[in-house]
């Protein structure tokens, strides 16, 4: 088979590997679209992520939509032909996380395409046939792979308490900030307003569920949510932007006794926040690390047309072309909203 194997940093070449076998309870994969994700770009660029070092040579990619196969033995729940969504992350099922529901919390995760295991821009996985989600005939398997960073939106928005009535803000309008703001839709939240510095990324959000749109390039956004909520401020923040500005605009934006939750990483890993203000508004801050108990519910949002998972996609790449995915990807941000492998 071929894979697209990342050799150094901002270098990948396509390679010949051998299709893997499945072992007992996993079935083959034959991986048909892939999307790229922020912690790709990342690794493709520094070569680490924080401390997670990437030793090439490597294969990125865990946002999976594929079709079965070949089964391994003992399963029981796939045949081949089946069209699935992976859940990327393999977890030990024994510790305490696990144990008790978080296993999106895991220590000894296996997780596609966190060194040291390799990721799926490649013809053929192997993964864990409890992992391996069908999907109905409605969609197809470039929904399929996307229903990875959906289910970090529905994860955010749960950590949120989103509901019917809400107005809430979502900070960066990339990729999941769009599916953040779609879960928000879907879950019934009557306000949202998206913030981001760049005019056609704030398009796509209107398009796919934002009531109201902010350009932080323009006003100041802090102020400007308090505007657009008659100096109330807003029940929910979603911050998928990673940076100290933004999170610190959510904090002086949220209305006294509301709930922040934190998804995107900062670049450093540390920021300076107004703490004192946020003591002062009592405000309950949150944190969302992958998702778990989310794909079979993500999947039936986007089956009933609740949500328009197509819709975040700008870009549709085929797998001899990766290593230009990765380079646009990186160089054309403002254009550029989400890039798909076609493998």
């Amino acid at each position: 088979m071929k894979a697209a194997v990342m050799t150094g940093i901002r270098q990948i070449e396509l390679k010949e590997r051998d299709i893997p076998v499945p072992g007992p309870g996993e079935v083959l994969i034959r991986v048909e679209y892939v999307g790229i994700c922020g912690s790709d770009l990342h690794f493709y660029e520094h070569g680490a992520i924080g401390d997670v070092v990437v030793h090439p040579p490597f294969v990125l990619g865990h946002e999976v939509g594929g079709t079965v196969e070949k089964l391994g033995p003992g399963v029981q729940n796939l045949k081949p032909g089946d069209r699935v969504a992976l859940e990327p992350g393999r977890t030990c099922g024994h510790c305490e996380f696990c144990r008790t529901g978080r296993y999106n919390l895991c220590p000894d995760v296996i997780f596609y395409s966190t060194p040291p295991y390799d990721g799926a821009f490649q013809e053929y996985v192997t993964h864990e046939a409890g992992l391996c989600f069908k999907i109905p005939d409605s969609m197809d398997t470039m929904e399929a792979a996307l229903i990875e960073p959906l289910a970090v939106g529905f994860h955010a928005a749960a950590q949120g308490g989103a509901h019917v009535g809400m107005t809430a803000a979502v900070m960066g309008a990339g990729c999941i900030g769009l599916v953040s703001i779609m879960a928000l839709k879907a879950m019934g939240v009557t306000r949202i307003i998206s913030v981001d510095i760049m005019e056609k990324r704030l398009s796509k959000a209107s398009e796919l569920g934002a009531t109201d749109i902010v350009n932080g390039s323009r006003t100041d956004a802090a102020d400007e949510l308090m505007r657009l909520t008659g100096g109330k401020g807003t029940d929910l923040v979603i911050e998928t932007a990673g940076t100290e500005a933004t999170t610190r605009q959510a904090i002086r934006a949220a209305k006294k006794g509301s709930t922040i939750v934190l998804v995107g990483y900062s670049a450093t890993g540390e920021m300076t926040l107004p703490l004192s203000m946020a003591l002062d508004k009592e405000l309950t801050i949150k944190t969302c690390y992958r998702y778990r108990h989310i794909y079979p519910m993500a999947i039936e949002a986007v089956a009933s047309g609740r949500v328009n998972l197509r819709g975040i996609v700008s870009n549709v790449f085929p797998l001899q072309e990766m290593k230009e995915a990765m380079e646009q990807s990186l160089q054309n941000k403002a254009d550029i909203v989400k890039a798909v492998i076609k493998v």
